[in-house]
């Protein structure tokens, strides 16, 4: 049986996309993943993983001549961890901490395969492509990517918890009185949905009867948000990160989200049409390029964070609960968009470009 190693670290953006990849494969090949201790947190101990820490070397300018003797190191590190444990395959899911596994892996002549879930490759995955033999994505139109390494992409549908297939999808054919809306703000969490799209609830709440689900991860900001909602008589649910999140949402009407790979795949893959609001600050603003492919095929709205305000937001909001066509023709391109899609047709074709040559 082959052996494989899957490198992911940093966000729960990079991490969540690994572990299906890990699930995809787990069956038909003895996997493994190293992380760094951010990404940790987001593995449970169901997972083979290892610890390799790797340094930022940007973090911290006066760090850097520090950061790249810890880099050096981390490489001999790799090169040891690897030879020890003999992996046929390493799959770079991006971050700076696969680079020094993607170099120890080339310098020892293990085959390279690069894992991009966004829709535009990553800057670590960027410099591995070199030593790849194929790039798996969701995209033909994967974006910064040269020319010549367009031969190696090889297509699969988005890689979803196995869970998430499990779930019965959102088939809701009206709008009920109460709406329900889902609100997002990432692994990490997002201070402007605890305070500004909330305000903004609030004021949907004069004119709209609503259902609020809302992830909220700091705790004193979840414990004000809860007073203002009961002042404010909005029926709500406040959560912290839950990876179990989408099956109590599954049957909520609308998803107001940042735009990580897995959360717009997942919702996408629900029915759950969504307006993406982008992180500004992601790496190589990929969190737009993943919500522009669903705008593009009108699966979606998208507003960029620095174009909001408070009047073109809920007119925004309000038109889409009053004038049910365009909400309707979202949700039916996302019906269409993934109705073929099963996790077994996924394991299957990306078993296959694993094997292959």
């Amino acid at each position: 049986m082959k052996k494989i190693l899957i490198t992911t670290g940093g966000s729960g953006g990079h991490v969540i996309p690994s572990l299906s990849l890990y699930d995809s494969l787990k069956d038909d090949f003895e996997v493994h993943i190293v992380t760094d201790v951010r990404g940790s947190k987001y593995i449970n101990s169901s997972y083979n993983f290892s610890l390799i820490d790797v340094p930022n070397i940007l973090s911290n300018l006066f760090l850097i001549p520090y950061n790249l003797i810890k880099f050096f190191f981390s490489i001999f590190k790799s090169y040891r961890y690897l030879k020890i444990n003999n992996f046929n395959i390493l799959i770079s899911t991006g971050g700076y901490m696969s680079i020094p596994l993607s170099l120890a892996s080339y310098l020892m002549k293990i085959k390279i395969f690069v894992f991009e879930p966004n829709s535009i490759l990553g800057r670590a995955n960027k410099l591995t492509l070199s030593f790849a033999k194929k790039i798996i994505c969701y995209d033909r139109n994967l974006k910064k990517i040269p020319e010549k390494h367009l031969k190696k992409i090889y297509l699969i549908k988005p890689l979803l918890r196995k869970e998430i297939y499990e779930y019965q999808k959102n088939v809701k054919k009206t709008l009920e009185d109460q709406k329900k809306i889902l609100i997002i703000g990432g692994s990490q969490g997002a201070k402007f949905f605890d305070d500004f799209i909330s305000k903004m609830i609030i004021k949907l709440s004069k004119t709209q009867n609503i259902k609020v689900l809302q992830q909220v991860t700091d705790q004193k900001s979840r414990e004000n948000l809860k007073n203002l909602y009961i002042k404010n008589q909005i029926d709500h649910d406040l959560f912290d990160f839950d990876d179990k999140l989408l099956i109590k949402a599954v049957n909520y009407d609308l998803a107001i989200t940042r735009s990580g790979a897995s959360v717009v795949s997942e919702l996408s893959y629900l029915n759950i049409p969504f307006v993406a609001i982008p992180f500004p600050y992601a790496k190589d603003n990929h969190q737009y390029y993943n919500a522009d492919f669903y705008k593009k095929k009108n699966c979606c709205w998208l507003i960029m964070q620095k174009d909001i305000n408070e009047n073109n937001f809920i007119n925004l909001l309000n038109n889409i609960f009053e004038h049910h066509n365009e909400y309707f023709s979202k949700k039916n391109n996302l019906i269409q968009l993934t109705k073929e899609d099963t996790w077994e047709k996924n394991k299957v074709k990306l078993t296959k470009l694993i094997n292959e040559n």
